[in-house]
């Protein structure tokens, strides 16, 4: 079992930036690894980002390289997703996820993060 807590989303103008943060318990966090989705209205879950359980390879959905950065504390169960460079069409709901036996198998609520142009 995997409990995941999301937060440090809001509402931002376009260029500006946030950090997400995504709190886990339960199955030692290092063992795993990590993902971002967001989901706008109307449209398909996309993955946003992941990480490996060192933090040693990433990945980037390619509308998002450059701007955003995905990173882990494994002393503190900890995910981040900096978001910089913000444009309305990031504006969607962000969820964290855990990666286990190859299935994202555990969810968070979600954090709003809001665009304005």
């Amino acid at each position: 079992q995997v409990q995941l807590v999301e937060s440090g989303g809001g509402l931002v103008q376009a260029g500006g930036s946030l950090r997400l943060s995504c709190a886990a318990s339960g199955r030692p966090f290092s063992t795993y690894t990590m993902g971002w989705f967001r989901q706008a209205p109307g449209k398909e879950r996309e993955i946003v980002a992941r990480i490996t359980w060192s933090g040693g390879t990433t990945y980037y959905v390619d509308s998002v390289k450059g701007r955003f950065t995905i990173s882990r504390d494994n002393a503190k169960n900890t995910v981040y997703l900096q978001l910089n460079s913000l444009k309305p069409e990031d504006t969607a709901t962000y969820y964290c996820a855990a990666l286990i036996r190859n299935d994202f198998k555990y969810w968070g609520q979600g954090t709003q993060v809001t665009v304005s142009s």
